[in-house]
């Protein structure tokens, strides 16, 4: 029995494995210089550029090495709190575990957290050794971490494109997409006459055969969103996304009272199982949206994944194409229908030269197959993993 005899952990840029893209792009990205409405948005300096409030912390690598000597690889955000929880709490208590047991050592960290909750920036550091033990397990036991966990439940997994460029993603052959809001309560009507205005046009570009849904990351309040999605009805929008900040509970419920008709996703910022079962119960979303490297890792997807779909929801993880680790849960899982692919780099870059990781797969013509390498099929060597380090 194969026990853990090191957990590692360091900053990691969020530079790609193999380098910068390089294809010429056609123009800048939407990601550098779009207006994207959030919950800073109504202090006035804070409004354009949501990038001057973010937290500046790198992102987090976690490298877990049995007594055989086969390693798994995890990543998540926010090194300058979460490198300290992992250090020096998580891994000297699971020291000596059995490294395959990835439920009771997943049940070890949510309960050793406790004390500070492991919701919230805790969650990002469960996530990242969970993940790291799911890669690790599948090498030892010479699986995809898709194949462990009782897929494939599809051929491929269909993709949606998150971003600004929607002509590019409409020319990598994406059958739907989602628009990040750039206005909010702060612009008043004018505002909300130009977020109606973007959706008009961007339907009229891509017609009714393709879904198009909306991201509010969190900017929103009850009324504006009701406002909002009365106004967009004509355009047939398939979900409106994160209206409210994670905390308003209640918000969520009164929003579901207020557009029984709308379709509505949340979950993007919600940590561990429990809000999950929340809204769940309540049925309070039509989609629900955890990030696999923040929200608790694939241990608690799949927790998540059997709370929502007993309830009939599915479950589309915050970027889950954007990682093997995303793509192999909905590879696997029934209830998760779609994939989301975040396109932050510019129009004419290929998909190919954005990998994460060398083994990872990219959509091809809105459909991505995971590859079936052992764990997660990262592709990586230890140099590789070295080279993330800032």
């Amino acid at each position: 029995m194969p026990t853990i005899s090191a957990i590692q952990v360091f900053p990691i840029r969020s530079d790609l494995v193999g380098g910068p893209p390089r294809t010429k792009p056609r123009r800048p990205s939407w990601n550098g210089t779009a207006e994207v409405a959030g919950p800073m948005a109504r202090h006035a300096r804070f409004k354009v550029d949501r990038t001057i409030w973010r937290p500046t912390w790198p992102g987090v690598g976690c490298l877990v090495t049995a007594s055989d000597g086969t390693w798994g690889f995890g990543i998540t955000r926010y090194a300058g709190p979460v490198i300290p929880t992992i250090e020096s709490h998580l891994a000297p208590l699971l020291i000596g575990e059995d490294a395959l047991a990835t439920e009771t050592l997943w049940d070890m960290m949510a309960r050793i957290a406790s004390p500070y909750s492991a919701a919230g920036l805790a969650a990002y550091a469960i996530s990242a050794v969970d993940l790291a033990l799911w890669d690790l397990k599948g090498k030892i036991l010479g699986q995809p971490v898709w194949r462990l966990i009782g897929g494939p439940a599809r051929p491929a997994i269909p993709c949606y494109a998150t971003g600004g460029d929607t002509d590019w993603h409409m020319e990598l052959g994406f059958r739907a997409t989602k628009l990040p809001l750039p206005h909010g309560p702060a612009d008043g009507l004018p505002g909300l006459n130009r977020n109606e205005d973007l959706v008009a046009r961007t339907r009229e570009m891509i017609g009714r055969d393709v879904e198009l849904m909306l991201d509010c990351w969190m900017a929103l309040d009850v009324e504006y969103a009701v406002r909002l999605a009365e106004r967009l009805r004509p355009h047939g929008l398939r979900w409106i996304e994160d209206c409210l900040t994670p905390e308003d509970l209640d918000g969520q419920e009164a929003l579901r009272k207020r557009l029984p008709w709308m379709g509505l996703a949340t979950g993007e910022h919600w940590y561990m199982p429990p809000p999950f079962l929340h809204a769940a119960a309540r049925r309070v979303a039509d989609v629900l949206q955890p990030d696999i490297a923040w929200a608790g890792g694939l241990t608690a997807l799949l927790r998540i994944h059997a709370i929502a779909d007993a309830a009939g929801i599915a479950v589309i993880p915050h970027a889950g194409m954007n990682t093997p680790y995303g793509q192999h849960f909905g590879f696997a899982m029934p209830g998760a229908p779609m994939g989301e692919m975040f396109v932050g780099t510019a129009p004419g870059i290929p998909l190919e030269e954005t990998r994460l990781f060398p083994g990872m797969a990219v959509p091809v013509n809105g459909d991505l197959v995971p590859n079936d390498a052992p764990g997660f099929g990262l592709g990586a060597t230890l140099d590789d993993i070295a080279a993330m380090k800032p």
